[in-house]
């Protein structure tokens, strides 16, 4: 895969290590620059829209399915994976996740859900 240009939220702390954004034509990645597993997830357009719609009415994000480890804990692990659980899953943390919502309901990732 070519070098591609990652957005983050503006809502993550200092630092790099936060949940990224890129686009090719078709497709929208996910990464967490922290992943000790360096995964990328890979979506379809609509699939990362349904994605920011959810998050944008709290609901669940379907068909991408996030998975939070249960602790009450910034640190706790907090899994995203593609459609049918299958293929790779970016592994971040709920500070880093939480820093990613505020960035979607902002807007700050709209224009990939029409890569």
């Amino acid at each position: 895969m070519k070098q591609l240009a990652w957005q983050r939220s503006s809502y993550c702390a200092q630092g790099d290590s936060c949940v990224h954004v890129a686009t090719t034509p078709g497709a929208v990645h996910l990464t967490e620059s922290s992943d000790p597993t360096d995964s990328i997830l890979t979506l379809p357009p609509a699939a990362f829209g349904a994605l920011l719609t959810a998050l944008k009415a709290n609901a669940h994000p379907a068909p991408v399915q996030v998975t939070f480890t249960p602790a009450n804990d910034a640190g706790a692990p907090v899994r995203v994976q593609g459609p049918g659980a299958h293929g790779p899953a970016v592994t971040t943390d709920r500070q880093k996740w939480d820093a990613f919502v505020l960035g979607v309901k902002a807007g700050e990732f709209d224009h990939f859900a029409g890569a």
